[in-house]
């Protein structure tokens, strides 16, 4: 039944609901297509993100199908002839300590990425949220923040990874030396959300939302955080690049899990087992390889990003 208006009693058409509209405006095909066309022209135009991103994306294939195709309990030592050059049975042959590499070169790439993205993704959350609070509160909070982000990075970050990876040694799995690299990670997040926050808070939009009513946090959750999402896209990765590289690091000096077959650890047993000396060639390529392509893929996927996360060179993808 329909309501009538309260003086002339005519009928008032239904208003369609929004979220109907905005449905039906999201999957429309020409819609469809006008996405993938600006797509496409961001990639003509950034060469670098699709060649970042296939190579992100044959080590994630790798490593996922890898662990389902190839048995990974073969990286444990003893399980098979040590010093087997590649063959039939070891397509990338064997170590000093009778690991299949193949297995370990699988089932490193995993544990190396999945180290990286779980540091990265807690040390842009906490840095994020720091970085927000500085920027936009400004006042003691700012200076606070402020002056703990600048103490921590006149200190090499590796000099404090050691120390506490060599304090708890006997107890470093893959998942605690994420921990401990996310104890750092937060802090270059930190400055750079700050920096962009500090432009944006004096935008119109935020005056606006400010003289509604809104609260502090409320403009930071509704206005702030949706403008600068591309933004953290890009720090997200470069974050994870650096926590990789810290991984790798603190690993290739021996301050790594000793049961578990990451990438840095491998770099370890090669150098602990003189593989360069014994010409054990087919146990350096495969694992130094998969280090390279990682570092290469995420260097030119954040290069890629720069427009994407600029809004003065953004230009189609939106």
């Amino acid at each position: 039944m329909t309501k009538g208006h309260a003086s002339t009693g005519k009928p008032i058409p239904a208003s369609p609901k929004s979220e109907d509209h905005i449905i039906v405006l999201g999957t429309t095909p020409a819609h469809e297509r006008q996405f993938m066309d600006r797509l496409l022209s961001y990639c003509r135009r950034n060469p670098a993100f699709p060649i970042g991103l296939a190579l992100l994306c044959f080590l994630v294939t790798f490593a996922g199908f890898g662990r389902l195709l190839w048995p990974v309990e073969l990286a444990q030592p003893l399980s098979a002839t040590p010093y087997l050059p590649p063959n039939a049975q070891n397509p990338f042959g064997t170590d000093t300590q009778g690991r299949d590499v193949l297995a370990v070169t699988i089932a490193g790439t995993w544990l190396t990425m999945r180290t990286g993205i779980i540091a990265a993704a807690l040390g842009t959350v906490l840095g994020s949220a720091l970085g927000f609070a500085s920027g936009y509160f400004g006042g003691w909070v700012d200076n606070v923040v402020n002056w703990i982000v600048d103490v921590l990075l006149t200190v090499p970050a590796i000099l404090i990874l050691v120390v506490i990876a060599a304090s708890i040694q006997g107890q470093l799995s893959s998942l605690s030396m994420a921990f401990i690299i996310s104890l750092l990670a937060w802090r270059r997040p930190t400055r750079q959300v700050r920096s962009q926050v500090l432009v944006m808070r004096n935008m119109g939009y935020v005056d606006t939302a400010r003289l509604s009513g809104m609260s502090g946090f409320e403009i930071i959750v509704r206005e702030l955080v949706p403008n600068l999402l591309p933004y953290l896209v890009a720090v997200f990765v470069l974050a994870v690049s650096a926590s990789i590289l810290a991984a790798v690091g603190l690993q290739a000096m021996g301050l790594g899990p000793q049961n578990e077959p990451t990438l840095g650890m491998t770099v370890y047993w090669m150098m602990y087992y003189s593989a360069f000396l014994q010409g054990l060639w087919w146990w350096i390529v495969p694992p130094v390889f998969v280090i390279i392509l990682l570092f290469v893929g995420f260097y030119m996927l954040s290069s890629g990003l720069d427009e994407f996360a600029n809004p003065r060179l953004r230009q189609d993808i939106r």
